[in-house]
């Protein structure tokens, strides 16, 4: 018989360590030790998890999850306290100050603008965690809802894509401000003199404008800003031709800095020229300038750079998004926010700041999800998925129905909006360039939305007394596959005509 060698035990006692890691919920059932990961080892551990049919959703992590993420995510975690998302009182101030003082003890810091950020109305704070035990007591405590590690984000992966057909550059983000050479066959003209992208045909946008313009609607656009560099976007061109008597607002809750206690605002213009094509499907003027013009052209744009990208993979893009959607929720001005941006799984900050907005009377419109660097073979994600979302995808311009190459879909779409030719992928709508007297062609589940956005406008100007289901309704009704629902792509394509009829 072999002797049992130190050898040995400590085999054994890794494979016994590594058994009790993986099915784990809580730190009470966590068997020890925590066995740390290197990122690749995470991120593969997740990707698996987001491929499975149901929603990803830190609050399902193990413990050992959670360490690893918040050791390489800057060792920040965003912590909802109270049985609430969010209060307008300091009915949760108690709570609050408990979940603090438990970190303060644990930690041995003392509370300042480099350990903690306190988000208003929303019921979660961000706070700095480095020891393990403070993870664990913050599981524990009656008083905390969730924990994230929100400054974890996946690394960028090769998308199987191509470029063409992804309509981006900067590592995967959905960034780009070329300009296209539009073929002249897939604009037409309006007056006075601009130019209507080839798929507002499908949708009868055009036969819509007679009932409606968009004029008293105000929406909000959270994304990467609006470009200063597009009059037309801007106070100088907002109201040009046929546009007037509205007004467009730009600001910044975007925070350029890898220290995630960082106060530098990046200010409210697009760097990326994402944002810029969303408001330019949404609001751009009938003008007289030979460019593209958005579905409602007088309606009034609030717009937010509040990420650098669509991938809300880093820390200040995901409280840029919190500190938008709650600053939008506060306007009495703003019916409507489209969110072209997201991720593969829930972010608790967002989620709650979107709860708040839906219980101020917003209509949400979000991503369905647009296949990038990061966020390619999902489902619907993050947030087009919440119920307090409409969730939008893209589809080709074929008659039998099929998602664009690089959009998602799910249970959870509730509209579609062609964005794709069959016959030519790489020519999406025309919109807006970055820079004045361009434009370019623009794809994904990104412009369905501000699209949508944008048609839902023109229902809520013709019918102003409508709350938001009445609207959601109308277009749902006005849907081609109404009043059944597809399992994967929702009601289906908007007839914008008889939406505001």
């Amino acid at each position: 018989m072999k002797h049992f060698t130190i050898q040995n035990f400590f085999l054994l006692f890794f494979v016994l360590a590594l058994i009790g890691c993986e099915d784990q919920v809580s730190s009470d059932t966590q068997v020890e030790p925590i066995i740390e990961m290197s990122r690749a080892e995470l991120d593969q551990i997740l990707e698996t998890k987001l491929n499975a049919p149901d929603h990803y959703n830190w609050k399902d992590g193990d413990l050992n999850l959670l360490w690893n993420a918040l050791r390489h995510g800057q060792n920040v975690v965003t912590v909802g306290y109270g049985n609430m998302p969010f209060s307008e009182d300091d009915e949760f101030a108690e709570q609050k100050e408990t979940v603090i003082r438990l970190v303060e003890t644990s930690e041995g810091y003392e509370r300042s603008a480099e350990t903690m950020y306190d988000y208003d109305i929303i019921n979660a704070i961000d706070l700095e965690v480095t020891k393990l035990e403070t993870l664990k007591q913050l599981l524990n405590h009656p008083d905390v809802r969730y924990v994230n590690p929100v400054g974890y984000g996946l690394e960028a992966h090769e998308n199987p894509a191509p470029e063409s057909q992804q309509r981006m550059s900067s590592g995967g983000s959905g960034c780009g401000t070329d300009a296209d050479n539009i073929n002249s066959d897939y604009v037409s003209s309006v007056s006075p003199s601009a130019q209507v992208s080839w798929n507002y045909e499908k949708h009868n946008i055009e036969e819509a404008w007679s009932e409606s313009t968009g004029a008293g609607i105000t929406i909000g656009l959270i994304d990467t800003g609006v470009a200063s560099q597009q009059d037309l976007l801007n106070t100088v061109g907002f109201n040009d031709g046929d546009s007037n008597n509205r007004t467009v607002e730009k600001y910044g809750t975007f925070i350029d800095s890898w220290w995630w206690w960082s106060n530098n605002y990046d200010g409210p213009h697009d760097k990326c020229g994402h944002g810029t094509s969303m408001a330019s499907a949404m609001a751009a003027p009938r003008n007289n300038n030979a460019m593209p013009v958005g579905v409602a052209y007088n309606s009034n744009l609030v717009a937010y750079r509040a990420t650098e990208n669509v991938v809300l993979n880093d820390y200040h893009e995901r409280k840029g998004v919190t500190d938008a959607l709650i600053q939008l929720a506060n306007r009495s001005d703003v019916k409507i926010i489209s969110m072209s941006i997201g991720y593969p799984w829930g972010i608790g900050n967002i989620e709650d700041a979107v709860e708040y907005a839906y219980s101020k009377g917003k209509l949400i419109f979000a991503a369905g999800g647009t296949s990038f660097s990061i966020t390619s073979g999902y489902g619907v994600i993050f947030p087009a998925y919440m119920d307090e979302c409409v969730a939008v995808t893209g589809v080709t311009d074929a008659t039998n129905y099929e998602k664009c190459s690089t959009c998602h879909d799910g249970s959870e779409i509730e509209l579609t909006i062609q964005m794709q030719m069959q016959n030519d992928t790489d020519a999406g709508p025309v919109v807006l360039g970055f820079y004045n007297n361009e434009r370019k062609y623009t794809g994904g589940s990104s412009v369905a939305t501000a699209t949508t956005a944008g048609i839902a406008a023109l229902v809520w100007s013709k019918y102003p007394n409508w709350s938001r289901s009445q609207v959601i309704s109308r277009l749902h009704q006005s849907a081609d596959f109404y009043p059944n629902k597809d399992s994967d792509l929702g009601y289906g394509n908007i007839d914008a005509q008889a939406a505001v009829q």
